[in-house]
């Protein structure tokens, strides 16, 4: 869509018009809601300001970007937004030209900005050309945002970073005092006194230069942008990200400015939709919900698993004070604002800051705590390093408990929980162990608070399959639980929620196969396993997790070194390829990986 012709009262109007596209879609489908909203005007009024067919236009996580997909001529197949083959809840190159980047994870808009900026310079396209930011005040608590900056004001690309403090978490304004400064700072008379002044006092000396530094300094005391002038990044605001007209003429300016330029805007989360509007954490990101009440549709009442490791470590913390916890920027999400309410000394949200929460919980085991470091399994990705370096090889009993292993559905690509098992199993002193049902979750929370290595803990989003099986256990180091046991020469071996899929395909089976629960992927369970070889020559892999070096690989190499070559292993894991998003059973049912579907391939291949 193109609205550079646009007037201000018809870009108002847009505006409008978009927040209910998004409103209407969203209350449908689910999806991020109180950013997005938010965002909307700022959005809008980059369309009108910048070229979003050649300037890169990176959106940081993309979560806030809906307005964005809907002035890129994707109104009408908005509608399908998160469905399974329908538009990514996030910006993808795939849907647009005019998307520039995939992103999911947060902090690396700055990042990818700087690169873009550089291309940019290297093909001499500056006059043409020029990235274009938008980043979250909660996207600022990573370290990466900052190691970009750092090299942005030193480099001095040309470049827009737009601020969007939706929390006011970066910096409050102070009253008209700083209204009226940051209105002053944004006009082009204040840019062209601040060139003439630089002009004037390059003529004489250091004196000169030091008085002006002084003056400047003192000017800007009371301006929140001072931290970021320090860094070599020219700054604006803050100014009123609902105001297009402000928007507008600050963006024209800052992209004449040659430089790199920070605009500092204030938002309301869920401006539009007075229900949503502030500080809610709860409509960040929503399942479908009714528009007028704000009410959310009925959901499963099947208890989560994110629910039940809330209870079973709420359970160990309150017998046991060594016992701490933190979280990376989800609170919520992983259970842990129960814990965060009742111990808020003892457990920790340290924001986008994956990283800094491993390597912190290493110190706290070596201080004798025994951490539980709860984090996404997508997320402990960017912090495999400190894992290996600041746990794993000093040994240190950190556990780490992994929400959201597996196929998370709307979320898609960015977000699906396959690679812990593999990324892990490759770590020396790392145990890996999972749950299958909600007591064994318990007994194996009770299990990792006694145990003096590291090790992880993968979970579901969602409900654990369920299946009629016998009860749980309690956890040994490595040892498996055989839950089924019949004259067949097939075994089903499940891992953490496969245990419930390989009970579920058995159901649907005429022969009833024998079903191990493996528990422990390492170590192996070497005496069973060397027993079910002699008594099953097909083995079937059950667990929700990458196939490359996943369950399946563990079982092979151990096979290998036991010399055992009459054995065939067949994995139910996940190909080696990214997983698109939708609905979890209906990207089950493109894997193939439902019961159902499951039951007959083994009963052909038999």
């Amino acid at each position: 869509m193109d609205i550079k012709n646009f007037t201000l009262p018809q870009l108002e109007e847009l505006s409008q018009k978009i927040r209910n596209r998004i409103l209407e879609v969203v209350s449908t489908n689910g999806g991020h809601l109180s950013s997005t909203l938010g965002a909307t005007e700022i959005i809008v009024a980059m369309h009108k300001v910048f070229n979003a067919a050649q300037d890169p236009f990176i959106f940081d996580v993309s979560h806030q970007s809906y307005a964005h997909k809907l002035l890129s001529d994707r109104w009408e197949e908005f509608s399908t937004l998160r469905q399974f083959n329908g538009l990514s809840g996030y910006t993808k190159p795939s849907e647009s030209p005019m998307d520039y980047f995939v992103a999911g994870h947060s902090s690396t808009s700055i990042s990818l900005g700087v690169g873009a900026a550089k291309a940019i310079a290297l093909n001499n396209e500056q006059s043409s050309r020029i990235p274009v930011v938008v980043i979250g005040d909660g996207a600022m608590s990573a370290g990466m945002a900052y190691e970009a900056l750092n090299e942005l004001g030193d480099r001095k690309y040309p470049m827009v970073i737009i601020l969007n403090d939706n929390e006011m978490s970066i910096s409050k304004p102070i009253g008209a005092i700083s209204r009226m400064l940051s209105s002053a700072m944004a006009s082009p008379f204040y840019q062209r006194f601040k060139r003439k002044t630089e002009q004037f006092v390059d003529n004489f000396g250091e004196g000169a230069h030091y008085l002006a530094k002084r003056f400047e300094e003192s000017f800007k005391l009371i301006t929140p942008g001072i931290m970021f002038e320090e860094m070599g990044i020219e700054y604006i605001g803050p100014i009123d990200g609902h105001d297009l007209k402000s928007l507008i003429d600050t963006f024209e300016i800052a992209k004449g400015m040659g430089k790199p330029v920070l605009v500092h805007v204030q938002t309301i989360k869920g401006k539009g939709y007075e229900i949503a509007e502030g500080k809610h954490e709860k409509w960040h990101g929503v399942s479908p919900f009714d528009l007028k009440s704000g009410t959310a549709n009925a959901k499963s009442s099947a208890k989560s698993a994110t629910q039940i490791y809330a209870d079973a470590l709420m359970s160990q913390a309150l017998k046991n004070d060594k016992i701490v916890g933190v979280t990376a920027a989800m609170p919520s999400g992983t259970g842990m604002s129960e814990l965060m309410e009742k111990f808020p000394e003892r457990f920790w949200d340290v924001a986008i800051a994956e990283q800094h929460a491993v390597t912190s919980m290493g110190a706290l085991a070596k201080e004798g705590f025994k951490p539980f470091c709860t984090i996404y399994s997508t997320f402990l990705q960017r912090g495999f390093d400190q894992v290996i370096h600041d746990v794993c090889l000093m040994d240190l009993p950190v556990v780490f408990a992994l929400d959201r292993a597996g196929i998370v559905g709307e979320d898609g690509e960015t977000h699906q929980g396959a690679f812990d098992i593999s990324f892990l199993r490759l770590i020396p002193n790392m145990t890996l162990c999972a749950p299958r049902d909600e007591k064994s979750f318990h007994q194996i929370v009770a299990y990792a608070a006694g145990y003096d290595h590291p090790c992880s803990i993968r979970y579901p989003r969602g409900a654990f399959l369920e299946a009629d099986l016998p009860e749980s256990v309690p956890f040994e180091t490595g040892k498996s639980h055989l839950l089924i046991s019949n004259n067949s020469d097939i075994l089903f071996i499940g891992y953490g929620n496969g245990v419930g899929r390989a009970a579920q395909t058995i159901e649907m089976m005429e022969s009833k196969p024998s079903l191990l629960d493996l528990r422990f992927v390492k170590p192996l369970d070497e005496e069973m396993l060397e027993l079910m070889a002699h008594r099953h020559k097909r083995w079937y892999v059950f667990s929700d997790s990458a196939r490359l070096g996943g369950v399946a690989s563990a079982l092979l190499e151990w096979l290998s070194e036991a010399k055992i070559s009459d054995v065939q292993v067949i994995s139910f894991e996940y190909d080696d390829k990214f997983i698109k998003h939708g609905n979890t059973k209906l990207v089950e049912e493109f894997l193939g990986l439902l019961p159902e579907q499951l039951a007959q391939k083994v009963s052909e291949e038999v």
